[in-house]
């Protein structure tokens, strides 16, 4: 099962890591380690990806698998009932009884933990998401953001992401600096570096330690799904969890 794990400093019981698209039994354009329920793949064969990732990693608790809609609403683990589909883009975990995965291809999935092991959270940050504040929230809720490490992992790269004036536009309209994260391709569009723009909305959060952000979805085909290059494809999950 191919897998990534974060080079970051984070306390020994933080265990985090994001799945490649290898590893699985997916096929067609899912091949292989699909583990979204939401695309169009076999609902069993999606099962049985998620519980070889359970297995392989011994993780501690199935992973809650958020139903994500690009908005910036946060769960808190502790207050999850089991079962439940939750429509969020972020999850926070206090204890090690929990495993916060957010599910991502080319969108940025940003780990977070606390320096001191006590919390570790998830996001799901593409352009609209990271536009509406779900990293914002999820830092405030985590709370003192000079204690928070981050890591940037695998999206869709500064050279592949194109977007319209629009969304440019709604950045920049946000915070001036963010134009520096944007290249212009013609007079409506533009190449978008999604990293800046996450570690941008870090730092103004008051996150000063990042790291990730050195892959490209799109361009590493045989290592990530990447929805813009396929529309028909998987998702791999990033996943993050306290060791107890």
């Amino acid at each position: 099962m191919g897998f990534i794990t974060p080079d970051w400093p984070a306390p020994d019981r933080v265990k985090a890591l994001s799945t490649c698209r290898s590893g699985g039994v997916s096929k067609g354009g899912y091949a292989s380690l699909n583990l979204a329920n939401h695309v169009g793949d076999n609902e069993s064969t999606v099962m049985q990806n998620r519980s070889t990732l359970v297995d392989r990693f011994q993780l501690p608790a199935k992973p809650v698998w958020l139903e994500q809609v690009h908005g910036s609403r946060v769960l808190e683990l502790a207050q999850y009932k089991g079962a439940q589909v939750i429509q969020a883009d972020a999850s926070i975990s206090r204890s090690s009884h929990a495993v916060c995965a957010v599910m991502t291809a080319d969108c940025l999935p940003v780990l977070l933990c606390k320096e001191d092991g006590s919390a570790v959270a998830a996001v799901h940050a593409g352009w609209r998401g990271l536009l509406a504040g779900i990293v914002d929230h999820t830092v405030i809720k985590l709370d003192e953001p000079e204690k928070i490490i981050a890591w940037l992992g695998p999206a869709i790269g500064p050279g592949r992401f194109e977007v319209s004036t629009e969304v440019k536009d709604a950045y920049v309209s946000q915070h001036k600096v963010m134009e520096q994260c944007f290249q212009r391709v013609d007079s409506e569009h533009y190449l978008a570096d999604l990293y800046a723009l996450a570690r941008i909305v870090l730092l103004k959060c008051g996150v000063k330690r990042i790291y990730g952000g050195e892959y490209c979805t799109y361009n590493q085909a045989d290592q990530f799904f990447s929805y813009r290059r396929e529309p028909i494809t998987g998702r791999m999950a990033s996943l993050i969890w306290l060791q107890p």
